[in-house]
């Protein structure tokens, strides 16, 4: 409540918290909106594959690109202006930054710009999330030790949904469920960059129009981007995963504390404490009433002590809707604002010290699971493509069936035939030997080391 306050004192002293930007896409510009306007925050620079791109992302949204583009980095410390590159090691390196905001949206680029941040001194928000969920359990540590914060976007789901979780087990409620909405039907596992924009009611000119990624808006239809985030969540709050994978139960915001409770109770909960994503669709297409398909919530229970009986009187005297058995209520945000809400974890990072989410343990993980049928010798093309999309297990369960973690089914090659819904497993590909590999079999050694040798 007083990073605002604290970011006007910045200003005022005339040393504003510098920022480096990673990737100047969907995300990226939309933080670049809000950070023109906000008080004591520095633009230092932005670093993109395509110094255009990055140029016209200013533009588009409202920066006076002619007068606020550096032509060197020496400049823009001088000037408060802000310095284009291609190179992201540049802009890490370049003494006075304080914060690096890695939005590149691609797992091994996230994880190499957040080990040079860690090894610049740098604190690093990550927006790409697939880097979090793949290594990002060893990317905190690292930076834990390191003395910098290793941070969750705020704006994005998985952030937001950490922040409810804080704030019920601080008031000390029981969390019961947490996670987010979207529209999802079971079909939609199989859909691909060809058939998308018909989930969207749109057409391929509209949404290219739009500059739409195909294959970006793919892995938020078909399963993959809602299994990654629940995956960031149970990392970050301790929340358990479910056995096989979401049930994505159709539910509006009335029916939180019915649905998404313990099986026990009359839910569809394996148990309480655990991620869940909610469909905005019924499941024969019918929109759910209320629905939340934009938003995040958190469902909570009193105590089961004298005191909770106290606390569920109290539900009911201010009017707060619960279950019929008054146990079990909700708190949700009906919408998230994504990159427009990211500068709450710059500034937290910077100014707090503080992670708005972070990978604590190794709890949760995504898979990848074949859309077709697929033959050897075909090559996995990741998140929101052709060949799989990627889903949630307890990372006890993905460790022992050998999971290819989704994050790493981009460009291998199957050695064998895989069925429709099979997993994919590490035996099952030509698994490369680069860096990210290296770093995930770490991570998977250092946090996963009990269940790695159950498994064995």
């Amino acid at each position: 409540m007083n990073l605002a306050r604290m970011l006007k004192a910045r200003a005022s002293a005339g040393n504003p918290v510098r920022v480096g930007l990673i990737g100047a896409g969907k995300f990226g510009s939309m933080f670049l909106s809000q950070v023109r306007t906000a008080p004591g925050l520095h633009l230092l620079g932005i670093a993109d594959l395509s110094v255009e791109r990055a140029r016209a992302a200013l533009v588009r949204t409202g920066w006076d690109a002619d007068a606020a583009i550096a032509s060197s980095f020496d400049e823009a410390l001088r000037t408060g202006r802000t310095m284009l590159t291609q190179d992201a090691e540049a802009l890490i390196a370049t003494g006075g930054l304080d914060v690096v905001v890695e939005a590149t949206g691609n797992p091994a680029a996230g994880a190499r710009h957040a080990l040079s941040a860690i090894a610049n001194g740098r604190h690093i928000v990550m927006v790409t999330v697939e880097a979090d969920v793949l290594v990002g359990p060893l990317l905190a540590a690292r930076a834990k030790a390191a003395g910098v914060i290793y941070s969750m976007a705020y704006g994005d789901q998985p952030a937001l949904v950490c922040d409810m979780v804080d704030w019920a087990e601080t008031c000390g409620f029981r969390v019961v469920a947490a996670g987010k909405g979207t529209k999802y039907l079971p079909a939609y596992h199989r859909s691909t960059p060809d058939t998308i924009w018909d989930f969207y009611g749109l057409t391929a000119e509209e949404a290219a129009r739009g500059g739409m990624n195909a294959q970006m808006f793919n892995s938020f239809a078909d399963g993959t981007k809602s299994s990654i985030e629940m995956a960031a969540i149970a990392n970050a709050t301790g929340l358990a995963a479910p056995s096989d994978g979401l049930l994505f139960p159709p539910c509006g915001v009335d029916d939180l504390a019915t649905i998404l409770r313990p099986r026990a109770h009359g839910g569809v909960l394996e148990r309480t404490g655990m991620v869940e994503t909610v469909s905005s669709l019924e499941r024969d297409g019918r929109p759910v009433f209320r629905d939340l398909r934009w938003g995040v919530y958190v469902v909570f229970e009193a105590d089961e002590a004298p005191s909770g009986d106290y606390a569920r009187r109290c539900f009911r005297e201010y009017g707060v809707l619960t279950d019929a058995s008054g146990r079990y209520t909700a708190l949700y945000r009906p919408y998230h604002m994504i990159g427009l809400e990211l500068g709450v974890s710059v500034a937290a990072a910077a100014l707090r010290h503080e992670a708005t989410g972070v990978a604590e343990q190794f709890n949760a993980d995504v898979v990848a699971v074949a859309k077709r049928d697929l033959k050897a010798g075909e090559t996995l093309d990741g998140e929101g493509g052709f060949t799989v999309w990627g889903k949630l297990f307890p990372a006890a369960t993905s460790l022992a069936r050998g999971g290819l973690p989704i994050g790493l089914a981009h460009g291998v090659t199957l050695n064998r035939d895989i069925s429709e819904g099979e997993i994919v497993g590490w035996a099952d590909v030509a698994v490369p030997d680069n860096d990210t590999v290296r770093l995930r079999r770490e991570m998977e050694r250092q946090f996963g080391a009990g269940w790695l040798t159950a498994a064995e």
